[in-house]
């Protein structure tokens, strides 16, 4: 459970744990901890924590002190619910990330892949779901026909996405608990690229009813299609806004891919956002809807970027060749790609 806190932290990019082997002792409790010691070692804060277990129930007992002064910042108890060890060491790693950070963890939270098996023509495709550090995967969905683009659910209870198994595509919206899936969307041609309102009653879906791509909202409860963007260009990957307001998306309306804004309130006029290099693609907006994730055509290579939405600047994240579907953790502090 150490090395899950400590991995995540880790992976944050705000900390710098201590390998254990190089630790000067290995207190459990407040009063075993000399702090000189840990301030010889340079270190900021000190975690300690050991198993309890009362009435057949086992937990966590942790307590996190500033090193400088020996001041306790947090002393908690965390229930460790069946073989859940990994979850509870996530939830501690939460709480003390929030505590030093202000910002609350996303440790205890999960991801969506597509996984992809053997060479064409005999591939299997597999819609995975991982914790946020891509231990415990689990199969949600598997065909061997193409799955891609995976959205979660507001309440991160579903997954939309999109399938071939019928040798076109078709949109479908799969409960994670019970394994129930329905299929909301395959019209003729194109249905691609579902992303959930924030209450969870809506998508925003790109079809191609009239043989162009547009982005469309779909009632989930009643089918009732609305559409958005009506240009002759190629319009897809919706992201919306936190409150629910607009739809940023890609277009190739201006002669290359940028990313667009169209207020659902109004008269749906999309404005265009990406002005900085050739290609912006893939827009994914902050939980705080301050900044915009997106694809961008970096010195030769698809990179991620990150825009400030009010200072209109562009900041490259990454130095790969072909960096691809940004994603933001809930908390807003880390990208997944």
């Amino acid at each position: 459970m150490a090395a899950v806190i400590s991995g995540d932290l880790r992976l944050s990019g705000r900390f710098a744990p201590l390998d254990r082997q190089d630790m000067v002792a290995r207190p459990t409790s407040g009063p075993e901890v000399r702090f000189q010691d840990w301030r010889l070692l340079k270190s900021d804060y000190l975690v300690v924590g050991r198993l309890t277990s009362e009435g057949g129930a086992n937990a966590v007992a942790f307590e996190l002190f500033n090193v400088q002064t020996g001041q306790s910042l947090l002393a908690e108890s965390v229930q460790i619910v069946g073989q859940g060890q990994r979850a509870a060491a996530h939830r501690i790693a939460d709480l003390v990330f929030e505590r030093l950070t202000g910002i609350p963890g996303a440790f205890s939270t999960r991801i969506a892949y597509v996984s992809v098996d053997g060479t064409p023509p005999k591939q299997r495709f597999r819609l995975m779901v991982a914790d946020a550090d891509g231990y415990n995967p689990r199969t949600i969905t598997e065909s061997t026909e193409p799955i891609m683009s995976p959205a979660w659910s507001p309440d991160g209870q579903s997954l939309a996405y999109v399938s071939f198994e019928t040798k076109s595509s078709a949109i479908y919206v799969q409960r994670l608990a019970t394994g129930e899936r329905r299929r909301v969307s395959a019209r003729a041609g194109i249905n691609g690229a579902p992303a959930f309102s924030p209450d969870g009653q809506r998508l925003a879906v790109t079809l191609s009813r009239d043989g162009n791509l547009d982005i469309y909202l779909l009632e989930l409860a009643t089918q009732v299609l609305t559409r958005v963007t009506t240009d002759d260009a190629i319009d897809t990957e919706a992201a919306w806004s936190p409150d629910g307001r607009s739809l940023y998306f890609t277009s190739d309306r201006a002669g290359n891919a940028q990313i667009y804004r169209v207020d659902l309130d109004g008269a749906k006029q999309a404005q265009r956002v990406t002005f900085t290099n050739g290609y912006n693609a893939r827009p994914r907006v902050a939980p705080g809807g301050n900044e915009l994730a997106m694809v961008t055509l970096d010195r030769g290579s698809y990179r991620i970027a990150v825009m400030d939405l009010k200072a209109r600047t562009l900041r490259v994240l990454t130095d790969g060749r072909q960096d691809e579907s940004p994603s933001f953790a809930p908390n807003g502090a880390t990208l997944i790609y």
